[in-house]
């Protein structure tokens, strides 16, 4: 604004000088016009240059800076969970054990919130890719990468292939988070079942529910219906971001200590 402002004034200046030692008529009208306009422009140019350059090289520095901490961050917590998980195996004693499960714990949240702050990072800079795939890959991929998570809890999922066009990344950490949430919010010897039908993409479970007059604000960034869960209450609030910008249609019917049931219109992405 301050750039805009500055080059009208220089540019008044001059005209009022080209009227004051020339006149301003039907002649030269046109070739005056044209000048101004160019000087707007060019100085416009120049004068942006100098000042949202270094702001643009800053705003770069900031970001590679944040990867490269993210990355450096994401090695050091591996570490840390594949020995826990080394010495989980050797270790006999119970309280050793409920620590080293504490310690595991953690670093899943720490290796979860750094793939959405790395997400996040490619989403502001629009780096994410549109692809075609098949959603059935990423819900066996999902189940099979929280196999141990779900402990008793029975999941029954029929697979059925479904191409849809969006965020690959995007879409597989959209049902992650609705798988977790399905099963840390599940009863003892719940299950959940997942279909894919007319378009519509389900995950029901057995647990807990949602307080009908909650059903408005989970969506909501650091919301949680139960505030004794672990979590910082991101995971809602990312799947419907997702779903808002791919435009899909997210639907949530629950019945308190009974069930919960996520439905995804994906009618808007399907792959024709």
């Amino acid at each position: 604004m301050i750039v805009v402002i500055f080059t009208i004034l220089i540019v008044l200046i001059f005209y009022n000088f080209i009227t004051a030692e020339f006149g301003f008529d039907q002649n030269n009208f046109l070739p005056v016009t044209l000048f101004l306009l160019l000087l707007g422009g060019v100085l416009y140019y120049f004068l942006s240059a100098q000042l949202f350059e270094p702001l643009f090289k800053s705003e770069e520095n900031i970001e590679n800076h944040i990867k490269e901490t993210l990355h450096e961050l994401n090695t050091p917590v591996a570490t840390i969970q594949i020995n826990s998980k080394i010495l989980q195996k050797k270790e006999k004693d119970e309280k050793n054990l409920s620590r080293l499960n504490r310690i595991d714990e953690s670093c899943d949240s720490l290796l979860n919130l750094y793939n959405q702050m790395e997400y996040s990072i490619k989403e502001q800079i629009d780096s994410v890719s549109i692809e075609a795939f098949d959603i059935s890959e990423i819900i066996e991929k999902s189940l099979l990468k929280h196999h141990d998570l779900k402990a008793d809890i029975s999941i029954f999922y029929e697979k059925k292939s479904y191409i849809i066009k969006s965020d690959k990344n995007g879409f597989e950490r959209v049902f992650d988070n609705l798988l977790i949430n399905a099963i840390k919010y599940n009863k003892k010897n719940g299950t959940i079942t997942i279909q894919i039908k007319d378009d519509i993409l389900s995950i029901k479970d057995t647990g807990i529910g949602i307080n009908t007059k909650n059903l408005f604000q989970i969506f909501d960034k650091y919301y949680q219906e139960n505030n004794d869960s672990s979590g910082v209450g991101l995971g809602l609030n990312i799947i419907k971001a997702y779903c808002d910008r791919y435009k899909i249609d997210i639907k949530i019917d629950s019945l308190k200590d009974e069930w919960s049931l996520f439905s995804l219109n994906l009618k808007g992405v399907k792959w024709q």
